[in-house]
């Protein structure tokens, strides 16, 4: 069937598709032509149209039935379409039309503002190709307007307020299309373009700028810009804020321009006060760039360059707001030119030269002095030739420097005289004893001059002339001064005369004697001249070798002698002697060669080499030079052996050091060490030393066994050949196991080891022999005896009962040196001992204990008489409950153990009656300790290094240093004290006495002391109560060891000292710290508990960065009323923190049973426990600032941290 109707085409962005809503934009309808069916099929029709729009590509088309159903095409150059979806056989009718609609703009890109002003703004932006112009929206508090048909380049806007009404309105004038909107009654803004001169800013890009007028200042504005397409299409804005500036800086000038600084003054228009401004200054030059802010329109800038060019900007500021800042280009000065100095003058001209690196010119004025007549010369170059002007006349010179555009800098001046005469700098070309040559300058060049020449001296005066200008004067007396006068003649006219004094040179000095001692050295000599009594004498002392470099440059005038002093010992010199009179000396010097004596070696050390016969000698290396020592060495009726020694000093070293080896062990050997040098020996030192040990030799033949028991054997042996050494001691030693020699490592196994099963072989008995070895260097005559299984103890070493039908083995151990182990508590440190081994004896069995046999027998006795016996003692048990014994003269009780939480009542109980509870604790602890064996202190050699009688280290726990010549040389009062930690945590010693000094610093060094705790003066009362041990200012030697104090720091209750400690003979070095305790009196206790308290945390705090095995040592005077206090209150608060327990009694008794006497008085033992009361408190209370509150006070302490 036909099809009638009309298509409607609808162009349309896909977006807003079918929406037929009111749009901003017009919209035009197009006629689409020839509207015509191309097919029909059952439920399809296919259309086609034509059209006259060539940009189809931008349409959609809309189709559309009665019905209002709608098809879609594809947005190209499509003029067709099939509608399907039909019903058969139905007619229908279409419309058609179609809509161009723009798509939108792209937003404009870099919107920014190129340049602010009070009252106007210059805005840029970027377009799209897209867009054809653009809309700008200016609004503030109090306007807005609209600004249209911006296209790119540059343009002028300039607003201006009128009268408006109450709407938008839109109105057309000359500038074009305005838009303003008023929201103040009576009052809006309309805008209109000016003419434009070409880009603003140089821009020469298709950029949009806009240069607005009109505008307030210090207004905040908003910026608002909508690209807009041909046909009014407005894209999505883009937006700026801005504000205008409220002041500007005019008339910046310099003032006080110099080369490094200049001032800036500068006016600034303002509507309010100028004293509300502040200004930042910004100076740029190519060298350096600077910022500065000030108060005032004034400023002073220094640090610039000189002759540089600077642009200056001056930004004003009210508050926070910025005005429109000034600018200005201004050079610096160049600096005045230095050395300005003439360099010739002649009769009618004056050469000057000047030095300046920042000047581009200079202008030089020269003023006559008498008549002032001036003229000028510039130039570029550093010196300049004056001229035409008059002799013997003063002249002023100005130079003033010019930088790069004629900035002028500060001028220099300076003043000279033309030169009156032809003749000129006369010089003395050579002078000798009885000759003089001269030469002079002829400064005009003036031809056919005679010369005429006066010579006078105090001798006489002559007369010469000369036709050139030189001379040679001869027959002149040696060291004489003569004075030459030349003057020009010519044409018999007589110039002004030049003059000069010259001395002829002496004559050389003759007969030099030298007397010479180590460091200095006596010269004389004679002169002949008859001038000598005038003369000065240098003497020139040159060391030989090295390049014979001078050492001392001596004058001596009027004599023929002197003495040289600081001369190195042991060099050889050479001394040259030159007589000078007024400026010459003698053309050749006298010289003469001196040695000066060797330094003596003061003294020398020696020192022995573990397990060697070598002995090794130090000495300080004596000062000066030496060639060589010269060892002289022997032993009892042995002949002197004489060594030469090279290179035992290296080069930079104080120290000398030779190894003399192969020489027998344990034997004194008398050495003498001299210095050689110069072809002389020194006075020799002396000195007699004792060669080391090492292991003795081992027996051939192994112990005898001559009786034995179920249980015991005696073992006989004989000492051990002592040609290494004297034999220290021996030990006894058992195995069950194999034959094999034993090793050193067998030594630390003990009785119960071997019962145990960790070992079959250990030591059952020691024998100390220092008391026993003979003179002799053997021991084998002397006969050992010991019964093994007795139960007694040496040492560490329990001699055991053995066990029945056991099957032993014995030998014997012989000593030179004998070492105990820190770890297990005195027993052998065989790596460290100088130890051998005796062969195994053969094996021995033991017989059957007869207790075994007998023990049947008397079996069924033993029970009843067990019975009877246990009845008895239930009755006795049951009779003595009642009873009080109240004669007991020692209390067996070594502990009292509180918990924290029950001290306080247990405190207040003690404390009840005038602490009579803990006057009886003390009382109970006065016995403590008292019977252990004192040996080592008593002995006679001992006593006087004891400074108390009563206070005597006990043998179980003393301190044993080092054996050096005497077997008593291991002795000090010192004990080893336990602590919370290990049983040597501290070594409790007496105040060092004068005698005791050098073996107290040993005991520092040998057992690795880091930390002294003292607690007393040194004198209290009038009473010396320890020796001031340690050095003030300068170093000091204890023995081989060196002490020197480093830092001290003195406070009202406590000194802190460092030192350094070092031992000569290794050279090893650590260091150690010194707390003195000074507000602690003798037998009392400090003023408060915290003191102490404090004073203890203060030490712990140094020892957390010490060797963990170091121990602390703790002194007072006699080293255990002070010193027990201090050592148990660190045990205390350990104990406090680690196990909320307290056992004041337990500690004080265990310190007791390594020391005597140790917390000394009964104020001291109430005075640990009220700490331990106060302790507890403060844990209870959180009062952290009792137990530790001087930590900021401890900050002091920083500065002597290791």
């Amino acid at each position: 069937c036909p099809l009638q109707g009309q298509v409607l085409l609808t162009p349309s962005n896909k977006a807003n598709l079918g929406n037929n809503s009111d749009h901003e934009e017009p919209c035009r309808q197009r006629a689409v032509k020839n509207l015509e069916v191309l097919s029909v099929g059952p439920t399809s029709v296919v259309l086609s149209w034509k059209h006259e729009d060539q940009a189809t590509s931008a349409f959609w088309y809309s189709i559309k039935d009665e019905t209002s159903r709608e098809w879609v095409t594809q947005p190209v150059q499509q003029t067709q379409y099939n509608i399907t979806g039909l019903s058969p056989a139905t007619p229908y009718r279409f419309s058609a039309a179609f809509i161009n609609v723009t798509t939108e703009p792209l937003p404009v890109s870099g919107l920014s503002v190129a340049f602010m002003g009070e009252t106007q703004v210059v805005l840029i932006w970027g377009s799209d190709n897209g867009t054809a112009s653009c809309r700008l929206f200016l609004e503030s508090h109090e306007m807005r307007i609209n600004i249209s048909d911006l296209k790119p380049r540059f343009r002028q806007v300039l607003l201006r307020p009128q009268p408006s009404k109450t709407q938008s309105e839109r109105s057309s004038d000359a500038g074009g299309t305005v838009s303003s909107t008023s929201e103040s009654p009576g009052l809006g803004w309309i805008w209109k373009p000016l003419e434009n001169a070409g880009p603003a800013l140089g821009q020469e890009n298709q950029d949009t700028e806009v240069l607005i007028s009109g505008l307030k200042t210090n207004v905040q504005y908003k910026a608002t810009v909508y690209p807009r397409a041909a046909d009014g299409t407005e894209g999505w804005p883009s937006s700026l804020e801005f504000r205008t500036n409220s002041e500007q800086v005019i008339d910046i000038k310099p003032v006080n321009v110099s080369a490094t600084s200049l001032s800036l003054t500068w006016t600034v228009r303002h509507n309010g006060s100028s004293s509300a401004y502040t200004y930042e200054i910004h100076v740029a030059g190519h060298d350096k760039s600077l910022t500065l802010s000030v108060n005032e329109t004034y400023a002073n800038i220094s640090g610039l360059r000189s002759s540089t060019l600077y642009n200056i900007t001056v930004r004003p500021f009210l508050g926070e707001v910025e005005g429109t800042p000034g600018f200005l280009q201004v050079y610096t000065s160049p600096f005045p030119v230095s050395d300005f100095q003439v360099t010739s003058v002649g009769m009618r001209e004056i050469g000057l030269a000047w030095n300046s690196s920042d000047s581009e010119s200079f202008i030089i004025d020269t003023t006559q002095e008498m008549s002032g007549e001036c003229h000028s010369n510039v130039t570029s170059d550093l010196q300049i030739l004056i001229g035409g002007l008059r002799p013997a006349t003063n002249y002023h010179f100005k130079i003033v420097p010019q930088g790069p555009n004629g900035t002028k800098g500060e001028p220099t001046t300076i003043h000279s005289r033309t030169a009156s005469s032809a003749v000129s700098n006369i010089i003395v070309v050579n002078v000798t004893s009885t000759e003089m040559a001269l030469e002079w300058q002829n400064t005009d060049h003036a031809a056919k001059y005679v010369y005429h020449v006066r010579i006078q001296s105090a001798n006489g005066s002559r007369e010469t002339n000369s036709s050139q200008e030189a001379i040679l004067l001869s027959d002149l007396c040696p060291g004489t001064p003569y004075n030459i006068s030349i003057s020009p003649v010519l044409d018999q006219v007589w110039g002004n005369s030049s003059s000069i004094v010259q001395y002829t040179r002496p004559s050389s000095v003759s007969d030099i004697e030298v007397s010479a001692n180590a460091t200095a050295a006596y010269l004389k000599w004679e002169s002949l001249d008859t001038a000598s009594p005038t003369y000065s004498y240098h003497l020139l002392i040159k060391e030989d070798g090295d390049g014979g470099s001078t050492t001392q440059n001596i004058t001596v005038t009027g004599v023929t002698h002197d003495t040289i002093l600081g001369l190195v010992p042991g060099s050889s010199y050479t001394v040259e002697i030159f007589a000078e009179v007024g400026g010459v000396e003698s053309l050749v010097p006298s010289w003469k060669n001196f040695c000066t004596e060797s330094a003596p070696v003061v003294s020398f050390h020696c020192h022995t080499v573990p397990r060697n016969s070598s002995l090794v000698l130090t000495w300080s290396c004596p000062p000066g030079n030496h060639i060589s020592f010269q060892l002289g060495l022997s032993s009892g009726t042995s002949v002197n052996t004489v060594y030469h020694l090279e290179g035992c000093c290296p080069d930079n070293s104080t120290d000398c050091r030779t190894e003399v080896p192969s020489l027998n062990y344990s034997t004194w050997y008398n050495i003498s060490i001299a210095t050689e040098s110069c072809g002389a020996t020194a006075a020799a030192a002396q000195n007699t030393c004792l060669t080391g040990i090492t292991e003795p030799p081992a027996p051939d033949g192994p112990p005898s066994i001559t009786s034995i028991t179920h249980n015991s054997v005696r073992v006989q042996f004989s000492g051990f050949e002592a040609s290494h050494g004297p034999i220290r001691a021996y030990a006894v030693v058992l195995s069950t196991g194999e034959a094999n020699r034993p090793t050193p490592d067998v030594l630390r196994y003990t009785y119960a080891d071997f019962k145990k099963g960790t070992s079959k072989t250990y030591v059952t008995y020691l024998i100390c022999t220092e008391d026993e070895v003979p003179s002799q260097r053997s021991t084998r005559t002397l006969k050992y005896e010991i019964e093994v299984g007795n139960e007694s103890i040496t040492e560490g070493y329990h001699n055991g009962k053995l066990e029945p039908l056991g099957s032993y083995r014995v030998c014997v151990a012989g000593f030179t040196n004998i070492s105990f182990s820190l770890q297990h508590d005195r027993l052998i440190n065989g790596a460290e001992s100088y130890v051998s081994f005796s062969p195994y004896s053969k094996a021995v069995f033991l017989p059957q204990d007869p207790g075994v046999i007998c023990g049947a027998v008397f079996g069924c006795i033993f029970g009843a008489l067990v019975i009877v016996a246990v009845g008895g003692f239930i009755f006795w048990r049951k009779k003595r409950k009642d009873a009080k014994n109240s004669d007991v003269s020692f209390s067996q009780i070594k502990s009292k153990l509180i918990r924290v939480e029950n001290f306080e009542a247990y405190f207040k109980k003690q404390q009840a009656d005038s602490n009579c509870g803990f006057a009886e604790e003390y009382e109970d602890l006065k016995l403590v300790g008292i019977s252990l064996p004192k040996y080592a202190a008593e002995l006679a050699e001992n006593r006087g290094k004891n400074r108390y009688n009563n206070v005597l280290p006990y043998d179980t726990s003393r301190v044993k240093l080092s054996v050096q010549t005497h077997s008593t040389d291991d002795y000090i009062n010192a004990n080893y004290m336990p602590g919370y930690h290990s049983k040597r945590d501290f070594i409790a010693t007496q105040g060092p006495l004068v005698n005791t000094l050098k073996d107290f610093w040993r005991m520092v060094w040998e057992k690795n002391v880091y930390a002294i705790v003292m607690l007393t003066k040194c004198v209290e009362q009038g009473r010396t109560k320890c020796e001031e041990y340690w050095p003030s200012k300068q170093a000091q030697d204890y023995g081989d060891i060196t002490v020197a104090m480093i830092a001290e720091i003195v406070l009202p209750e406590w000194t802190i000292r460092d030192f350094t400690v070092k031992n000569v003979q290794t050279s090893d070095s650590h260091r150690l710290r010194q707390f003195h305790f000074t507000s602690w009196p003798d037998h009392g206790v400090p003023d408060t508990t915290d003191l102490l308290i404090n004073f203890r945390y203060l030490v712990r705090d140094y020892m957390k960065q010490s060797p963990p095995e170091s121990p602390i040592l703790v002194h007072c005077s006699a080293g255990v009323g002070r010193t027990g206090t201090f050592i148990a209150i660190d045990r205390l608060i350990y104990q406090i923190e680690n196990e909320n327990t307290v056992d004041v009694y337990g500690i004080v008794y265990d310190l007791r049973m390594h020391r005597p006497l140790m917390v000394q008085t009964e104020d001291q033992y109430v005075f640990l426990n009220q700490c331990v009361l106060d302790i507890v408190r403060s844990q209870r209370d959180s009062k952290v600032d009792l137990i530790y509150q001087n930590t900021t006070a401890m900050t002091i302490y920083e500065n002597l941290e290791p």
